[in-house]
């Protein structure tokens, strides 16, 4: 009993770290885009370039991090990410204060926190299956997604308000003082991680083993087709996301508050979603879930590039993306649960760091391409094009065959 309410204590302090970071990064969305058009006057290009190299240069350099984080204790690593998060934002607002910022300076911001992400994400998923019984693994991965959910619907609305009132860089300041809370909160969280063995003689860095994370990814039968679907889903739905802005403030008329009304209000569902997800788990069983919840996310977008003016254009946007959110709401823990089970302890951070920087360089490349299909084919036809390719993504997912070839690997594994 005194280990369940000590994993209870550490989890709770961990929730309320990743609450209050998760807020401040949704508070502040879009805030370097901002910044540099507001205060620096930066034409298209520049932000666009901001928008697309920062994370998708974080990710790169994120990729040496992993094999150096798996063999340390997770929780001094995610306190070290908070505070060079907040160390590297707090050098706009002195640098604005200066009148000395820069885009140069906001790019290098963004790749430090790009990378800082990846690398705190991973890290949060090795310190929960550390000190989260696997029973309790769904429930954890659940919470987390909620606020997620929660974060993202309340915190563009209110940072979008503190900017109209105090300028762009309020947001900036207000997510650095959110990583300081959260490596606060961590701090208050104690021990309870595993301290990973490591292999004596200790190994030196090499340059394959920065691909270890890819490598058992892809060797995995049963993993190897949800890090594909994921990937290219995530890839597909951001990629259209800007498309749909421009086409509901461009030639559709919409107010920028509708526009923010249209994304907020589905949030809901992505609540509503991860708190559904393991009643849905303990009734019909996690693979029959992960396939429905992960077939039924590809299905809605597609109608998204029959969005017309007016009221009838509005509810439609967000009838679409509740139904979406709200099929990731369910999926999203199931499947975080489902690949922390499935990874060792001593290849988590690895994993989970593969996985997010091929997903955020992913991005990163398709919203550039579907930029330019946008250029010539129009915004519409481009969100109708990336709507039809998510309807053939749950082929990636994994089919009964595949999950018994996964069985009888485990089993052969747990017998050697």
């Amino acid at each position: 009993m005194d280990g369940r309410r000590s994993a209870a204590w550490r989890f709770g302090w961990l929730w309320t770290a990743y609450g209050v970071s998760t807020f401040g990064t949704r508070f502040a969305f879009d805030a370097f885009a901002l910044v540099a058009l507001l205060v620096l006057h930066a034409g298209p290009a520049q932000v666009s370039l901001l928008a697309a190299v920062g994370p998708a240069v974080g990710a790169v350099l994120s990729v040496p991090l992993g094999p150096w984080v798996e063999y340390r204790r997770k929780r001094p690593v995610m306190i070290a990410t908070d505070l060079v998060r907040c160390a590297v934002l707090l050098s706009v607002p002195f640098a604005y204060a200066l009148d000395a910022l820069t885009v140069a300076q906001l790019l290098v911001v963004s790749v430090t926190v790009a990378a800082a992400d990846i690398t705190f994400q991973a890290a949060v998923g090795a310190y929960v299956k550390d000190v989260v019984p696997r029973e309790e693994l769904l429930r954890a991965n659940g919470r987390l997604e909620s606020t997620t959910w929660t974060a993202t619907m309340l915190g563009p609305p209110l940072g979008g308000a503190a900017i109209g009132w105090f300028g762009p860089v309020t947001t900036v300041v207000a997510d650095a003082v959110s990583y300081l809370l959260s490596a606060g909160a961590l701090g208050a969280a104690g021990g309870g991680d595993r301290r990973p063995d490591r292999p004596e003689p200790r190994p030196r860095l090499r340059a394959g083993d920065l691909l270890d994370g890819w490598r058992y990814i892809l060797r995995s039968r049963d993993l190897r087709p949800l890090f594909l679907n994921t990937v290219l889903v995530n890839g597909l739905i951001m990629a259209s996301s800007p498309l749909l802005a421009v086409l509901m403030v461009g030639p559709l008329g919409f107010a920028p508050w509708q526009y923010g009304l249209a994304f907020a209000a589905p949030c809901l569902g992505g609540l509503v979603g991860a708190r559904l997800s393991r009643r849905l788990v303990a009734r019909f069983g996690e693979r029959r879930v992960l396939r429905v919840a992960g077939t039924l996310r590809a299905c809605w977008s597609v109608g998204l590039a029959f969005v017309g003016p007016g009221i009838a254009g509005l509810v439609l946007v967000i009838v679409v993306e509740f139904g979406l959110i709200t099929s990731m709401g369910v999926f999203n823990p199931v499947f975080s649960t489902h690949r922390l089970e499935r990874t060792p302890a001593d290849r988590v951070v690895r994993t989970l760091s593969a996985w997010s920087a091929t997903s955020k360089a992913s991005i990163a490349a398709l919203a550039a391409l579907w930029g330019l299909l946008a250029s010539v084919t129009g915004p519409r036809t481009a969100i109708a094009v990336a709507g039809a390719l998510l309807l053939a993504t749950p082929l990636l997912l994994p089919r009964r065959r595949e999950e018994a070839h996964s069985e009888r690997d485990r089993e052969a594994q747990a017998k050697a």
